[in-house]
C-alpha cells in the first residue's frame, strides 16, 4: 500500500474538507482524531429546553442537545449558527464563549469515540413552535421545549443534566451573537 497515493486519492475526493466530509471519510477520521463539537443550550425565558429526538446506532434513542462537528477553517460561531439552522430551522441569539467544555472518550468503539465538546447558551423566544411537519414524536429530529431535564436523555448528553434542570443560567444572553 502506497500511503502517499492513498493520501492523493482522498484529496482528490474531497478536494473542500470545509464542506464536510463523505461518510466513511469522516468515520476513518473519527477513528484517529478527537472529534470537536459545539452544543447548543437553547433555552427560552421560562427557563425550558429545546430538546432534539435522537436515534442513531452511535449515541443511542433519547432527547439531545442539538449540536454538530465543527468543520475544517470553521469558526466555532458559524458552527452555532449553521447547527441552529439546520436542526431548529433558525437562527439563536448565544453567548459568544462556551459556558461548558467536556471531554468524552467512548473506550468501547473506534469510530466517533472521542469528543471535545463546548456548550453554548442560547436563547430563542418561548413563542418559537418548532414546525416538526412529518415528524411524529419518535422520529429522529422531532423538536420539544422541556421543563426539566427528561428520563430519557441520551447517556452522552448525561454531562448537561445539571444545564438542562439548572435556573440559574436560565435568563437569555445578554449581548450575545
Amino acid at each position: 500500500m502506497n500511503i502517499t497515493a492513498s493520501i492523493a486519492a482522498l484529496v482528490t475526493a474531497v478536494p473542500d474538507p470545509s464542506l464536510g466530509l463523505p461518510d466513511d471519510v469522516f468515520y476513518y477520521v473519527s477513528r484517529t482524531t478527537p472529534l470537536v463539537n459545539v452544543d447548543l443550550l437553547i433555552k427560552d425565558e421560562n427557563g425550558r429546553t429545546l430538546l432534539s429526538w435522537r436515534n442513531d446506532p452511535y449515541s443511542g434513542i433519547g432527547w439531545h442537545i442539538p449540536g454538530g462537528i465543527v468543520r475544517f477553517k470553521e469558526t466555532l460561531e458559524t458552527r452555532v449558527e449553521k447547527v441552529a439552522e439546520a436542526e431548529i430551522g433558525r437562527s439563536v441569539r448565544f453567548e459568544p464563549s462556551p459556558i461548558a467544555l467536556h471531554q468524552s472518550i467512548h473506550h468501547e468503539r473506534d469510530i466517533r469515540g472521542h469528543f471535545i465538546s463546548l456548550l453554548y447558551k442560547c436563547f430563542l423566544p418561548g413563542a418559537f413552535s418548532p414546525r416538526n411537519t412529518g415528524l411524529s414524536p419518535q422520529d429522529a429530529g422531532y423538536l420539544a421545549w422541556h421543563d426539566g431535564c427528561p428520563a430519557n436523555l441520551l447517556q452522552v448528553h448525561e454531562i448537561y443534566r445539571k444545564y438542562i434542570d439548572g435556573k440559574s443560567i436560565d435568563s437569555p444572553p445578554e449581548g450575545g451573537v
